[in-house]
């Protein structure tokens, strides 16, 4: 029997993560996903295994320092502050003014007048930002108005993430169109990598050049309004981009789970922000999905088959039931298995759909094991 809290196991993660910086990996710029990890870890009902997850996760990989600080940014200087928006070398001073913000006023009042100054840059850290603050306000939610200063801090460094990492996509999003969300998905044309190096310099070139591709101008007002319907839409992201990543088991594994987990976490924060900010969100999302499906595919591969693949799989009694699927991942101890694994759970509770377990058994296969210490 579990005998170690949501809240304590929490807590105890962010004090033993407290000096790792934002980033990691030698010679790379790959997200601290510690926090989200350990906090997911906990959500799944896994307190008692947190502390030996987090010892393992610290190993696993170099971290690069804490950020230093220097210039304080001004909220109320807003030219200086949008002008260090996507600028990580003030990573520092992002997180001091957060902290600076928190200590001020409610947590969710911060979040609410920051949400929209950061959506635009939704893809930041390929949408880290965003998740590792949503990790953060459900934890802050399920304190009941006495959140710790650890957890505080958390959020201050997932909204500091975020702005510094953040990263503009071009054009805007207008859901004016008559395209349900799979309709679009197919209607996207994907683009074979010819004459282009393949792997992470050609993925990065295409997200950071995403309007040079053919489709992507096209897909921004292909959707139609989701007034009313925000969690149906939210749902309708992750079932389909739970059949995209099972679609495509030649590429890379890691970078089209974002595409369910970073809706997933939207749908944390969402309750605890202003009805008139939900489809700028959903805009904002789908804005990050086409950016994400141009980006790393060449092709549709398995996508349009993948639902019916995945109904057949459930009906052969080949997929695990969520309760096995979790022991395995917390066996796996991947991080992103770990967070993949919990989003889809939470999704699956919603609208069950055997794309979410279909997905997260690929995802244990093809993600390399890394078992937490014991």
């Amino acid at each position: 029997m579990p005998t170690t809290g949501y809240t304590d196991a929490l807590n105890d993660a962010l004090d033993r993560m407290t000096d790792l910086g934002y980033e990691r990996g030698v010679g790379a710029d790959l997200a601290n996903h510690g926090p989200m990890g350990a906090e997911a870890l906990a959500a799944l009902g896994h307190g008692d295994e947190v502390a030996a997850w987090v010892e393992c996760y610290r190993t696993a990989m170099p971290h690069h320092e804490v950020p230093a600080r220097g210039v304080p940014l001004d909220p109320a200087d807003e030219s200086s502050w949008r002008a260090a928006l996507g600028d990580f070398s003030r990573a520092g001073d992002w997180e001091e003014l957060f902290a600076r913000e928190l200590a001020a006023a409610p947590w969710r009042e911060v979040l609410v007048r920051w949400w929209p100054r950061l959506l635009p840059g939704l893809l930041a850290g390929l949408t880290h930002g965003l998740i590792r603050t949503a990790h953060a306000v459900r934890s802050l939610a399920a304190a009941q108005d006495r959140p710790t200063p650890a957890q505080l801090t958390e959020l201050s460094r997932g909204l500091a993430y975020w702005a510094a990492r953040f990263a503009h996509l071009p054009g805007e999003v207008r859901m004016t169109g008559t395209q349900d969300l799979a309709s679009a998905v197919a209607a996207l044309p994907r683009t074979p990598y010819a004459g282009e190096r393949r792997g992470r310099a050609a993925a990065a070139h295409r997200l950071a050049h995403p309007a040079e591709l053919p489709g992507y101008s096209e897909a921004l007002t292909a959707l139609a309004p989701a007034t009313g319907h925000t969690q149906w839409l939210l749902t309708e992201m992750t079932t389909e981009f739970a059949g995209v990543y099972l679609g495509h088991p030649e590429l890379f594994p890691v970078p089209l789970i974002h595409g369910v987990t970073a809706p997933a976490a939207a749908r944390l924060v969402l309750p605890h922000l202003p009805e008139p900010l939900h489809e700028p969100t959903l805009a904002a999302l789908w804005h990050t999905h086409t950016t994400l499906l141009l980006a790393f595919t060449e092709d549709r591969a398995g996508e349009a088959g993948a639902a019916r693949q995945a109904r057949e799989a459930e009906a052969a009694g080949e997929l695990p039931p969520f309760d096995e699927l979790v022991a395995r991942a917390v066996d796996h101890g991947d991080e992103h298995v770990v967070k993949f694994t919990e989003a889809c759970l939470r999704e699956h509770a919603l609208r069950p759909d055997p794309r979410y377990p279909a997905a997260v058994l690929a995802a244990q296969q093809r993600i390399k094991h890394r078992p937490a210490k014991k």
